[in-house]
């Protein structure tokens, strides 16, 4: 089926919200340094300070599904960009460190909700031979917005702002809030969403817009699918026949943070200075390493549904383990610091197939009736796992070093066995043919 231009522009719209997840969440890697010096924090404050964002993000998603569900994705995701605006302003005039922290958690709470909104509302307008591209678009702005976020940072600290550089590095993100706002008002509800509203006309004339053809025949198919929901009422997750589809979510949340990739995102600075970096070639590292982050995200999407989801998540295991690896070893020996930026690089590259399977993923392999409370655990798994490593990895490290390294390389090489013997493959198949290869419908 062909991409035209009314579902291209709604899947970038939606998709959007990744890019102010993946700024929002990275430029705390500009001010830490600064931060620890204006509130007088140690190890665990930083932590705590970088951290809170991601248990805002537990939150978010964890209620994104219910939100969902009764204000339809668009609606929904227009709540999230003010959370965001309101987050970005509030950090960047905050007056004391308390109020900073709950900034960044009402920040989070707009991270949370769009990992859980954009890719199920992108996952709904898409047909199923391009789903996977559209609904890896989201993870394309979340690593853009990041190479957004280093870029800015580094921008930024160029202009010499002094005692203001940390509030301008994290309140410009309002700006792309307010656009992706605007911006909202510009697409159409699901077709899904309306259908379960009892609005099939208003359904049908999204999906003849979204479709050049077969729109009826999958208009029907969305009944069909609502009529099975409702005739089995509000299904619950946690029972025995969805205990394999909640294992392979849980398990894909958590392994992507136990790559170690966020630890490695929001304390970039501070690893390059570990290393004998000064603080703006330290920023401008970040930078080279979020170019790379946007191009190998962007070749992994055009693989996915060629190769499929696991064929990548194995590519990915096997190499962030061996970089990993590589890192380990510098910081155990002390010496040729000059190849880290080039093995986080490399890093980097094997990433991004797991960054980009993951959203995709976990919303595929739930059956309809619990779609939207599968996508909010799998993205809580990843999130409560973020915030755990987040939060201990500056103290961690400052003791041990290289060990941090070690742990994320093992647990790269036993994701590698968990997906060869475990996981399914998904691409290809109607999210309604899902439930059936799975055997829970």
């Amino acid at each position: 089926m062909k991409l035209n231009s009314y579902l291209l522009k709604a899947s970038i719209v939606g998709a959007l919200g990744g890019l102010l997840f993946g700024f929002d969440t990275a430029v705390i890697a500009g001010t830490t340094h600064s931060l620890q010096q204006v509130f007088n924090l140690s190890d665990w404050s930083l932590g705590i300070t970088v951290s809170i964002a991601l248990w805002g993000t537990v939150a978010g998603a964890l209620s994104a599904g219910i939100i969902g569900q009764r204000l339809g994705g668009r609606n929904a995701l227009r709540l999230m960009a003010l959370l965001y605006i309101v987050s970005s302003l509030g950090c960047a005039f905050a007056w004391n460190w308390p109020a900073l922290v709950i900034f960044r958690f009402i920040g989070g709470l707009g991270i949370g909700g769009s990992s859980v909104l954009a890719p199920v509302y992108i996952a709904e307008l898409a047909p199923a031979t391009l789903r996977g591209r559209l609904v890896g678009m989201f993870q394309i702005n979340v690593v853009l917005g990041i190479l957004l976020a280093y870029f800015s940072n580094y921008c930024i600290a160029r202009l010499g702002m002094g005692a203001l550089e940390w509030r301008w590095q994290l309140g410009v993100a309002a700006a792309p809030a307010l656009l992706f706002l605007v911006m909202l008002f510009g697409i159409p509800q699901s077709p899904r969403w309306l259908a379960t509203q009892h609005r099939s006309e208003e359904a049908r004339s999204v999906l003849a817009l979204l479709r050049s053809s077969d729109y009826e025949t999958e208009l029907k198919e969305i009944v069909d699918s609502i009529h099975l929901e409702r005739t089995q009422g509000d299904e619950p997750l946690f029972q025995r026949k969805f205990r394999y589809p909640i294992f392979v979510a849980i398990a894909t949340g958590v392994f992507n943070q136990l790559a170690g990739i966020n630890a490695i995102l929001y304390y970039l600075p501070s690893i390059f200075m570990a290393a004998g970096f000064s603080k703006l070639s330290g920023d401008l590292q970040a930078v080279a390493i979020g170019a790379m982050n946007l191009f190998a995200t962007l070749l992994a999407m055009t693989l996915i549904d060629k190769l499929g989801r696991k064929t990548l998540l194995l590519v990915g295991s096997a190499g962030t383990a061996l970089c990993l690896s590589g890192v380990a070893m510098i910081f155990f020996t002390q010496r040729n610091q000059d190849w880290l930026v080039w093995i986080l690089v490399g890093y980097i590259f094997f990433f991004a197939p797991l960054g980009a399977v993951i959203w995709v993923y976990i919303g595929e392999i739930f059956p309809n009736t619990v779609r939207s409370k599968g996508q909010g655990l799998g993205s809580s798994s990843h999130w409560i796992m973020n915030a755990i490593i987040s939060a201990l990895f500056p103290v961690v490290a400052k003791a041990s070093g290289a060990y941090p390294f070690v742990f994320f390389a093992a647990m790269m090489v036993l994701q590698f066995f968990i997906v060869m013997f475990f996981y399914p493959e998904t691409k290809g198949f109607t999210l309604e043919e899902m439930q059936h290869r799975l055997g829970i419908d």
